[in-house]
């Protein structure tokens, strides 16, 4: 008489694990998009903060000047209320990350009228905005100030799908 042998088979040890692997897949990829959409979201929120505070530089700026200056004052004074330690440093076109922000779509002549600020993590502290890097490596957060409209656009170096500016990043939809 033969004894029972209490064991699994070589066919459902193979199922089992190929069940593991199909499972282990789908986690992967839904915890990949889902590291990808709190990137996305934390650099949206970053350059939100960033704009809340640009905003409110830009309109301090404005006041300062006050009514109907003519061109040469307005970039004049705008660079006296828009740099600083807190503010971030005027990009001059001898700036060694100029090339990287010509890519992105920064215009020259916005760089030579002196409206693009780049703003280190220091400067981000500054601002309140703790913990977020701005360096070559991470990317520069950087601010295009538009003193005769009172706006400001922020941009980050590095960006996400080929989306530079904190406009085109608001359209992406997850």
């Amino acid at each position: 008489m033969r004894k029972k042998e209490n064991g699994i088979t070589l066919v459902a040890l193979s199922i089992t694990i190929i069940i593991l692997i199909i499972l282990a897949s789908i986690t992967i990829y839904t915890g990949k998009d889902s590291i990808r959409k709190a990137n996305l979201e934390g650099m949206k929120t970053n350059m939100l903060l960033i704009e809340t505070k640009a905003k409110e530089y830009v309109e301090n700026a404005s006041f300062k000047l006050g009514v109907n200056p003519d061109a040469n004052t307005i970039y004049e004074k705008a660079k006296e209320n828009l740099s600083g330690e807190d503010k971030g440093t005027l990009v001059t076109s001898g700036d060694s990350v100029v090339n990287d922000l010509l890519d992105i779509g920064i215009k020259q002549d916005d760089i030579d009228k002196g409206k693009v600020y780049k703003l280190t993590t220091q400067n981000l502290e500054k601002m309140g905005i703790n913990d977020v890097e701005s360096s070559d490596e991470e990317g520069w957060y950087i601010i295009v100030y538009n003193i005769e409209e009172t706006k400001a656009e922020i941009y980050h170096t590095i960006g996400y799908n080929g989306k530079y500016s904190l406009t085109d990043i608001e359209q992406i939809e997850l």
